[in-house]
């Protein structure tokens, strides 16, 4: 039998969003003062965060987008990276900040961290929305980081369940039923 899951509280509501993602801007827009960035998207998850953080960002930005897989349709990482979508762009020389929306494992991000290195960019940054440290199993950090959030199945604003709820705008959490 399928696992049902019940919504739990919202974490994370609109307006801290809103808040913490115009302070994400600030800070990045005053690292990088006088240099362009590119911004790549983590696909599909990210989307959401990735719009509203590049409309805060006062510097020359370019974007791209990505897509990686390690998850399926589960709440658990398989750990399996798959590149289901690479870059347009040429990234050598250039500025680059990864848009993710949560690091938990973080062995996904430590692929595609390494990946992207390996196109000689300037410099490489992590912007994560949310990071989930409890979970970790790799070394790696996000330079900027938008919440620490508790080790819970996060879904909304941008986050899914197998393609559900990506659409709330606010940050819950599914339980097993």
């Amino acid at each position: 039998m399928e696992k049902q899951y019940v919504f739990g509280d919202v974490m994370i509501n609109k307006e801290e969003i809103k808040k913490r993602v115009s302070e994400l801007g600030a800070e990045i827009s005053k690292d990088y003062k006088g240099e362009s960035i590119l911004a790549i998207c983590v696909l599909k998850g990210a989307v959401l965060f990735m719009s509203d953080l590049i409309r805060e960002l006062n510097v020359e930005t370019k974007i791209d987008f990505m897509a990686v897989s390690s998850y399926g349709a589960s709440t658990k990482s398989t750990g399996v990276v798959r590149i289901l979508k690479d870059l347009d762009s040429n990234i050598e020389g250039e500025n680059v900040i990864i848009v993710e929306d949560i690091i938990d494992s973080g062995l996904t991000l430590k692929y595609l961290k390494e990946y992207l290195l390996a196109r000689n960019p300037k410099s490489l940054k992590i912007c994560t929305l949310l990071d989930k440290p409890e979970r970790r199993a790799t070394d790696i950090r996000a330079d900027y980081v938008g919440f620490s959030i508790e080790n819970k199945f996060i879904v909304g604003y941008g986050l899914d369940y197998d393609q559900k709820y990506r659409n709330l705008p606010y940050i819950s959490y599914l339980e097993e039923e």
